[in-house]
């Protein structure tokens, strides 16, 4: 096979976290490879976004869950989400998640995207929903995430 004269690249390393992404971009690739590369990319990046500046994205995820346990994708779950995050419930998770409270405003980013996406709703370009499209895109599973083994979470 010819090697590829275009690639997009991700290399990251900051404390424990490493994350290599590399796609080498040949005549046959198509678009949607591209942008499910990127896509991936992204996902990675916000996976480790919040953690990183200090936001307990456990505390978010938990009321984000209890918050839309039942809900539908529907207009009435999007504005019951509404009616929720405006609440006083979402304050106290954002206040309790942000120990630096500058840091609010992007806790209520990660807690709004998370109980849309709670509803059935993607917010975001990503490999899932790509992949409903295009069934030949697949993950790929990280190597050493055999079976039972479970990726670590930060809080």
């Amino acid at each position: 096979m010819d090697d590829p004269e275009q690639y997009i690249d991700f290399m990251a390393k900051y404390k424990d976290w490493i994350a290599i992404k590399r796609l080498g971009i040949r005549d046959g690739t198509r678009p949607e490879e591209v942008v499910f590369h990127l896509a991936g990319i992204r996902s990675t990046i916000d996976a480790k976004a919040f953690p990183i500046l200090g936001i307990k994205v456990g505390v978010l995820d938990s009321f984000a869950d209890e918050a839309t346990k039942g809900l539908k994708k529907n207009a009435d779950s999007l504005a019951d989400v509404a009616q929720k995050f405006g609440g006083s419930g979402a304050k106290a998770a954002i206040d309790q998640a942000c120990d630096d409270k500058q840091l609010k405003p992007l806790a209520e980013i990660y807690l709004l995207g998370k109980m849309i996406t709670n509803t059935g709703y993607d917010t975001s370009i990503n490999q899932k929903a790509m992949s409903k499209i295009w069934k030949d895109l697949k993950v790929k599973k990280p190597p050493g995430r055999g079976a039972g083994k479970k990726a670590e979470t930060s809080e």
